[in-house]
């Protein structure tokens, strides 16, 4: 991450941790304007829309950070992992089982 995009997350979680759920979400967006390829910030707003009990779109979110982290095993276990657990609440448990087993390699 670069410095602004880093402040950015730093004060994301933040607002999260204040219960600002909402603030921490535009705070990403404005990092993820920043550094749009970067799968780091995708999977940080994936993680965000599941504390918002929004599944379906942690599921996309982390999807996309999948996509963007060829190559990076560590941030596609990552990805994987936040996948499973979206998978797990939308209650589509085989197939969260498939993206664990990813995630540990």
């Amino acid at each position: 991450l670069g410095p602004a995009t880093q402040s950015l997350v730093t004060q994301a979680r933040a607002q999260a941790d204040r219960g600002d759920l909402d603030g921490a979400a535009g705070t990403l967006d404005r990092a993820i304007r920043i550094e749009p390829r970067n799968p780091l910030l995708w999977i940080e707003l994936a993680r965000l829309r599941l504390e918002q009990k929004d599944a379906k779109q942690a599921e996309g979110y982390a999807r996309k950070a999948l996509s963007l982290a060829t190559g990076d095993r560590r941030v596609q276990a990552e990805a994987n992992k936040v996948i499973a657990e979206s998978l797990k609440v939308q209650g589509r448990t085989q197939e969260a089982r498939a993206f664990e087993g990813r995630a540990r390699g």
